[in-house]
């Protein structure tokens, strides 16, 4: 991983799969069977973003996203 993005991970009950989410990335996530292939997704996906995003100029965002958890510490 090279980058400092939190991922959020859920099991998404609707869909059969769990997501792995980038909040710092609108919009970036992935999914997978497993938690952990969500996340090895999430992680081509942020690479990805982060790809295109530098071909066309446009800003990249800083890695800001905390857990709740953090933000009462």
């Amino acid at each position: 991983m090279s980058h400092h993005y939190h991922i959020n991970v859920f099991w998404a009950a609707d869909d059969g799969c769990w997501i792995a989410d980038v909040p710092d990335l609108k919009p970036c996530s992935a999914h997978g069977d497993t938690a952990a292939e969500a996340v090895a997704e999430a992680e081509v996906a942020v690479a990805l973003w982060l790809e295109i995003a530098a071909e066309r100029g446009l800003p990249i965002p800083e890695a800001r996203y905390r857990p709740a958890i953090y933000a009462a510490a």
